[in-house]
């Protein structure tokens, strides 16, 4: 069976990808820093038929992160799929305007989605690129294409994440292994801010499986 690595597992996207794949024959590992939380959502997936596990580690613990992929490679047979989508709660930072941004405002959002996801590839890459064949998928905002002056610290984090991994994409093409994008430019959900477009996650999923079995796409960009 093809397996599917999602760190950043939760309920909303996580689950969905978690749905999408797996229901496509994907076995799924789900990693995040709660216990319980993953204890639940395997559940939920085991209850679908769609095999699933749960390895808690934290995204900023390179060396937690790193052996969780390694487990969840054992446990599956290799890992065929890496999707990155730390769900970080926006309230751990202090989000900062451009102007008003010091080094340190911006430290957070950079351990969260570029340090992590350098160390989640760093982790499954290597046998992706002896296998010749493998997926790996990270999802951002769309302040990455288009920054807000309100979320000056986290976009700057973000575009910082879309450059590495296109420049990722490129380096490579012709080896089997895809690297691609993902900016999700609507709140995900129902119960987002006034005026805010939004979209339940189940309407987002797809796009990630059209990047995993098109493989010539560096990026993809949702909106409603």
């Amino acid at each position: 069976m093809p397996s599917i690595a999602i760190v950043g597992a939760g309920p909303g996207m996580g689950l969905a990808i978690a749905r999408t794949f797996g229901a496509r024959g994907f076995d799924v590992a789900l990693i995040a820093r709660d216990s319980d939380k993953l204890n639940d959502l395997t559940a939920r997936l085991e209850a679908e038929n769609i095999t699933a596990a749960g390895f808690p580690a934290d995204v900023c613990d390179h060396d937690a992160l790193t052996r969780a992929l390694k487990d969840a490679a054992i446990r599956f047979d290799g890992t065929d799929v890496l999707e990155y989508s730390p769900a970080g709660s926006l309230h751990s930072t202090t989000l900062t305007a451009p102007s008003e941004t010091d080094p340190s405002d911006v430290q957070w959002a950079m351990q969260l989605l570029l340090y992590g996801a350098i160390a989640a590839t760093r982790a499954v890459l290597p046998a992706m690129r002896e296998a010749k064949a493998g997926t790996l998928l990270y999802t951002n905002g769309a302040g990455s294409l288009d920054p807000n002056p309100m979320l000056g610290n986290l976009n700057a984090a973000q575009a910082a994440l879309r450059n590495w991994v296109l420049a990722l994409h490129k380096e490579l093409t012709g080896t089997g292994v895809q690297a691609a994008h993902a900016a999700i430019g609507v709140w995900v959900g129902t119960d987002g801010p006034p005026g805010v477009p939004a979209a339940p996650a189940e309407e987002v999923a797809p796009l990630y499986w059209e990047l995993h079995t098109r493989r010539d796409e560096a990026e993809r960009v949702f909106t409603v």
